[in-house]
């Protein structure tokens, strides 16, 4: 039965338009980072050596939205052609439908978040060629760990988009949840009174990811206080609780 439901659920993902269009948006992040890479090239050929952000890096938040929005509307979608009831005839422990349905969007999201990044990195490299940009300075090895946690922030925010999206039956409202957790709070946790900016910055969802490769958060914030596996552990709390409220809702509530 679990086989089937995995199954049917993955079905069901690749026949709502929106998947395709969420990816779309996301592998976008090729292109800019291309672009990107070739407007620093031209500044280090007229100026010298020049530091840049690493495309892979200044344009997440783009991957991130995109895929959470399609954890969102991979269960609004079923709540407003009322599919989700059909769904439940053939599969009634609801507990069963929603873990199936987080694996395969967890999984399509990191498989889809992890291609995009490779492929812009390994873009933004080749373009580069042997100009010092900043962000073509280390090796793959070293730049690892922030292409796994970014894949990683990417995944958990489609399962958060995909609980926030179960929990209020809306499209958009899981986008204004979505939206706020990823750029309104974060945006506004660094002006709050010292040294609440930095306490609450830390844990910010987006901040996540540089402490979980054991970078710095910024110039503004400093190193952060949360070490890889605390940072790690927040991330991926993120989507227990938000799955968390989402189970619980599924099943108090009539579909």
């Amino acid at each position: 039965m679990t086989k089937a439901v995995v199954a049917s659920e993955w079905l069901k993902l690749r026949s709502i338009n929106s998947t395709y269009q969420t990816i779309g948006v996301a592998a976008l992040m090729v292109v800019l980072g291309a672009v990107w890479t070739l407007y620093a090239g031209s500044l280090s050929d007229e100026r010298g050596p020049t530091r840049a952000a690493a495309p892979e890096q200044g344009f997440l938040p783009l991957v991130q939205a995109s895929l959470a929005l399609l954890g969102v509307f991979a269960i609004s979608s079923e709540y407003a052609t009322g599919m989700v009831r059909s769904s439940l005839t053939v599969v009634p422990r609801r507990s069963v439908l929603l873990v199936a349905k987080a694996g395969v969007v967890g999984a399509v999201t990191f498989v889809g978040a992890m291609a995009i990044l490779l492929v812009t990195y390994l873009t933004s490299r080749l373009i580069a060629g042997d100009r010092f940009l900043g962000f073509n300075e280390s090796s793959f090895t070293a730049d690892l760990p922030m292409l796994l946690a970014s894949g990683l922030s990417v995944t958990v925010l489609a399962l958060v988009g995909l609980g926030l999206g179960c929990a209020t039956r809306s499209t958009a409202a899981g986008i204004v949840s979505v939206v706020s957790l990823l750029f309104v709070l974060p945006g506004v946790a660094p002006y709050l009174p010292a040294p609440w900016n930095t306490r609450v910055a830390t844990f910010m969802l987006p901040n996540l990811v540089p402490q979980i490769a054991g970078e710095r958060l910024s110039r503004r914030l400093g190193d952060g206080l949360l070490p890889p596996w605390a940072a790690l552990t927040v991330l991926v709390s993120y989507a227990a609780v938000a799955l968390t409220i989402a189970l619980y809702l599924f099943r108090k509530r009539d579909a």
